[in-house]
């Protein structure tokens, strides 16, 4: 495929509707797209419970036997609806995060969101049970992590380096409440709480899946409506006014789209590790496209949740690991990669 071909082009819908796309952007997504439909079917229809593919529409249509009604709209469609809904929405968080920063390695893990997630969700669950969901917890928890980096930084979002060092002893701190926390719960509680907090598609329902979709239909349209002055913000402020965009209001919109994303995802199946961080970095490099990319974070975020899934329950080990623990693995070594290849260039 040659340059001009790569490049962005208009595409059609009807007379007076004209969307700018990139070819190579909208073939990386359909790909991507394919490789969720086949861990879909994979997941569907792997192991003893699994239902043959040739059975899987008549099932899908009602006419299984209770069993396999059971497996597949009970027990793993759910699953899969809450990991493809979280994974996009963990996304296109860290996509907006990695533009605000304009650094890479500056998604909601790094900068402590998860970590305040997950504080919340500790003293919800252990320190103060009864007065608030878990889920609940963990929202307030990431918006009061965010609001510290923000207070923090000392310039607001305005300080993208700041914003991630500050993020890093946010995180710290939620951290060690957390640790604190376990150890003063009981036995019982503490496996409880920490099952979540290790961040899993396990036992998940419809319902579930109803909560994350309702965010990414409200979220995702908003966030594709700042993903152009998010663009422009990356090139710094100065160019950014010049060109009529308000950085400022800018950056601290996407950052409450973003919180909110990630609060919505984190309520449906816990703090899940990195896939913030690496969905975005891996959907630019296979775009080869500038800007944050809100639609390709999304996809490669949902397919990546699937897969790791997929990869937790089928591990060699006789035991069904939590997602997080699989995604906590990979993208530790994505992020090591990730300062060392900036340590080079000389960014940190």
């Amino acid at each position: 495929m040659s340059a001009a071909q790569e490049g962005p082009s208009l595409l059609r819908l009807g007379d007076r509707v004209a969307l700018l796309t990139n070819r190579r952007a909208v073939t990386v997504c359909l790909v991507l797209a394919v490789v969720a439909l086949a861990t879909v079917l994979v997941t569907l229809t792997i192991g003893d419970l699994g239902v043959p593919l040739t059975e899987l529409p008549t099932v899908l249509a009602g006419g299984g036997s209770r069993a396999q009604e059971w497996v597949v709209l009970t027990n793993r469609l759910p699953r899969l609806a809450v990991g493809l809904g979280a994974g996009a929405a963990f996304g296109v968080a860290g996509a907006i995060f990695q533009s605000v920063t304009r650094n890479p390695p500056g998604s909601p893990d790094v900068i402590g969101l998860g970590a305040g997630a997950a504080a919340g969700a500790a003293a919800a669950g252990l320190v103060w049970p009864g007065v608030v969901p878990v889920p609940a917890g963990a929202l307030v928890g990431a918006f009061v992590a965010i609001l510290a980096v923000w207070v923090g930084s000392g310039r607001g979002f305005a300080a993208p380096y700041r914003m991630v060092v500050t993020g890093i002893a946010v995180g710290a701190m939620a951290l060690a409440f957390v640790q604190l926390a376990i150890l003063r719960a009981t036995r019982e509680d503490a496996q409880v709480v920490a099952a979540w907090l290790n961040g899993s598609l396990g036992s998940r329902g419809w319902s579930d899946a109803a909560t994350v979709a309702v965010a990414l239909v409200v979220l995702l349209p908003l966030a594709l409506a700042l993903s152009r002055r998010l663009q422009l913000v990356e090139m710094g402020d100065d160019a950014a006014t010049g060109l009529g965009v308000d950085a400022g209001r800018t950056r601290t919109l996407a950052v409450v789209v973003a919180v909110l994303l990630t609060g919505a995802a984190v309520a449906v199946c816990g703090p899940v590790a990195f896939v913030a961080l690496t969905a975005p970095q891996i959907a630019r490099r296979l775009t080869r496209s500038s800007g944050p990319g809100m639609v390709a974070a999304a996809v490669t975020g949902a397919t990546l949740l699937v897969l790791a899934d997929l990869l937790a329950q089928r591990l060699p080990f006789g035991v069904q690991y939590p997602v997080g623990i699989v995604t906590a693995g990979l993208g530790g070594v994505y992020l090591a990669f990730l300062l060392v290849r900036e340590w080079r260039r000389g960014a940190v």
